[in-house]
């Protein structure tokens, strides 16, 4: 059977609500029941929000948004069976039994990695939040890996969506304007023979002390202090020490442990720029903020 005989086929299998298709083999569909779909924001923070729908027996489909300079969204289907090679699945959205007469439309593809959770870009998961938001029923289909006879159609309810879709929007709307990778590296100026920074640097502590204040997921903030070469190296090394420390105390107010910081002053050692100038002995008078997390959770936020 061809691709476009198959998907014309499938269409019709959708409006009829059948389960098993021409002689090629059958159909085993995941989907809640109507009195089992359930939605719910498993996270509502500045830093992330996160729609989940529970599917039995297959596992859960996620949207999520985090904390960014940009708007993102991203759906995930997470598998409790990972595939066990590379493919492609069809989206559709089908019309719901109760308006019989609509047609379902193909949305696109998902691509299916080896041993991985499948996971759709940011303009097909809002496609498939606005087919919800309009009662369709967005459905994944695929041959199975294991069964070369079998196609496999998982469905999202739109039942009891609405509700709970507000929310995740009212989180959305709250997230952070910055994200991780904003704040992981930064460094803070300070004026001269002095431990207070500058203007725009105390707006970048704020919006690391403030990101910090909701993340439970840092390991290690490293806080290295330094100056420009006017002065004794004795005091020199004393102010960056200062400089560090009063960071550290910013950051244990906004909820760090003291065993998550690690601070050491460099004095007029490893410049930046040279000292010549003013503009050059300005970069030098600077602390150096590098945050770490668990390898798992910076990947998580790459993605």
């Amino acid at each position: 059977m061809t691709t476009r005989a198959y998907t014309a086929t499938f269409a019709l299998m959708l409006l009829a609500g059948m389960t098993v298709p021409p002689a090629e083999g059958a159909v085993r569909h995941y989907g809640a029941q109507l009195e089992r779909s359930e939605w719910r924001v498993s996270q509502y923070s500045p830093l992330q929000c996160t729609l989940e729908h529970a599917i039995p027996r297959y596992g859960d489909v996620r949207f999520l948004s985090e904390a960014s300079r940009e708007m993102n969204m991203r759906v995930v289907v997470d598998m409790r069976r990972l595939p066990d090679t590379y493919d492609e699945a069809e989206v559709h959205s089908v019309p719901p039994a109760w308006r019989p007469g609509a047609a379902p439309r193909k949305l696109g593809t998902l691509p299916l990695y080896r041993q991985y959770d499948s996971e759709l870009g940011k303009q097909m998961a809002w496609v498939l939040l606005t087919e919800l938001e309009k009662g369709m029923v967005p459905t994944i289909s695929y041959q199975d890996w294991h069964n070369e006879q079998d196609h496999v159609r998982v469905s999202v309810s739109a039942v009891n969506f609405h509700e709970r879709y507000q929310d995740f929007l009212d989180c959305v709307a709250n997230l952070l304007p910055f994200g991780f990778e904003d704040i992981a590296f930064t460094v803070l100026n300070y004026h001269e023979r002095s431990t207070e920074l500058t203007n725009a640097s105390k707006r970048k502590l704020m919006r690391v002390g403030e990101f910090l204040s909701h993340d439970q997921d840092i390991e290690l903030v490293l806080i290295a202090g330094y100056t420009d070469a006017y002065g004794s190296r004795d005091e020199n090394q004393e102010l960056s020490e200062a400089r560090a420390r009063s960071v550290k105390d910013f950051l244990m107010s906004q909820g760090l442990s003291e065993t998550q910081i690690s601070i050491r002053g460099h004095g007029e050692m490893r410049h930046s720029a040279g000292n010549e100038t003013e503009v050059e002995r300005a970069q030098n008078r600077r602390v150096v903020v590098q945050i770490n997390r668990p390898f798992d959770q910076q990947l998580l936020g790459s993605r």
